[in-house]
């Protein structure tokens, strides 16, 4: 068996090891057809295959209603961050929208939506608070639902649901209506938590994400939304971004991110084989309620996210020595255990524990944990 370290990294991040190895059976001779998927025209019938394949995998996945449209876009998330508003903020002539703060990636999105209409904020976690008594620093909750402020009027409301940076994930999606904007299309980017769970479309009108956490690698940005929405664009938007466009072509209107599409199908179909979301979930979990009961019965590490924010596909965590984190992480590799340090701008360490990310290998990580706590604490 192939022995390969166990790849912590928050994306681009660790791919199920079948589809690599089915991957590279198939990488100069497609299934017979004398071409690999990267020699391959995107409008020719074995192409078509390969991604009418992917889509309909992804929607048997994520039960996506018939009334959704799939789409498979470049750009990633953060390209989204322009391409929704170009595309959604003439839906009703106002040009409003309204966005939740919960971090780095969502901040991102509300700074790039505000070069093109009337952006406002509708929740924000961006200053210390008292939960129960104790303070909570910044970007380590997520606000009450129930405290949010949407204008009816605004063309949607959008918010990231997992902050990769950050760690804060929403485990319940809110109910627009009960917000007082039932009207008003709840725009969702789910990049890293994509496929991890089940996504409840009553409630999300459109949920966007870039593939390379859970989904396949980096290149293809996998987009879900009403089809009602599709045909709104603003006269900047570029041709190529205009979802009505893409919609309309298949995906196709210009050259698509072919190998990633494929890429992104076998990840689909391993998905399935695993027995489909609910099961991986149920994995995902267990995984995340091991690492952070470690991290909660120490005293050696600190874990600054809220218990009920945190995300179950990004737990940073801190040393309460940080002069410690060069020797933790240089022995951390030594062990096989990659891609523990902490994003640069909140430093310390941070383990994603994607669908790939078996629970062996965080079971791998406490215990290089522990064996590092009892020789330093």
């Amino acid at each position: 068996m192939l022995m390969r370290p166990w790849n912590f990294s928050a994306g681009p991040s660790a791919l199920p090891l079948e589809v690599l190895q089915q991957a590279a059976a198939e990488l100069v001779d497609w299934q017979g057809s004398g071409m690999s998927v990267m020699e391959m025209s995107h409008r020719g019938k074995q192409f078509t295959r390969i991604r009418n394949e992917a889509e309909a995998d992804l929607r048997e996945l994520l039960a996506v209603p018939d009334d959704y449209a799939v789409l498979f876009m470049q750009g990633g998330a953060t390209g989204q961050n322009a391409i929704v508003p170009m595309n959604l903020l003439g839906r009703n002539g106002l040009g409003k929208a309204d966005y939740v703060l919960t971090g780095i990636w969502s901040t991102k999105s509300h700074k790039e939506a505000q070069r093109y209409g009337d952006i406002a904020v509708a929740a924000s976690s961006g200053s210390e608070t008292q939960i129960d008594g104790v303070s909570q620093a910044p970007w380590t909750w997520y606000p009450p639902v129930q405290g949010w402020s949407v204008r009816p009027d605004a063309a949607y409301l959008h918010l990231c649901s997992n902050e990769t940076i950050g760690g804060l994930e929403l485990d319940v999606l809110p109910d627009m209506a009960a917000l007082g904007a039932g009207n008003v299309p709840l725009v969702v980017d789910a990049s890293s938590h994509f496929l991890s769970r089940p996504i409840d479309f009553s409630k999300a009108s459109m949920v966007y994400a870039g593939a390379q956490k859970n989904a396949g690698p980096a290149g293809v940005t996998m987009v879900i939304m009403r089809k009602d929405l599709i045909g709104h664009a603003l006269p900047v938007c570029p041709s190529a971004f205009d979802y009505a466009n893409v919609a309309g072509a298949d995906s196709m209107f210009n050259t698509p991110p072919t190998y990633a599409i494929y890429m992104a199908g076998l990840v689909f179909k391993w998905l399935k084989k695993q027995g489909g979301v609910a099961a991986i979930e149920a994995a995902n979990i267990a995984k995340a309620k091991a690492l952070y009961d470690y991290l909660d019965a120490s005293e050696f590490y600190i874990s600054p996210v809220h218990p009920a924010s945190r995300s179950r596909m990004n737990a940073p965590f801190f040393l309460r020595d940080e002069s410690l984190n060069a020797e933790f992480l240089a022995q951390a590799e030594q062990a096989g255990l990659m891609q523990l340090k902490g994003h640069k701008s909140v430093g310390g360490m941070r383990a994603s524990i994607y669908n790939a990310v078996p629970m062996e290998a965080v079971q791998a990580l406490i215990s290089y944990m522990q064996d590092f706590e009892r020789r330093h604490g």
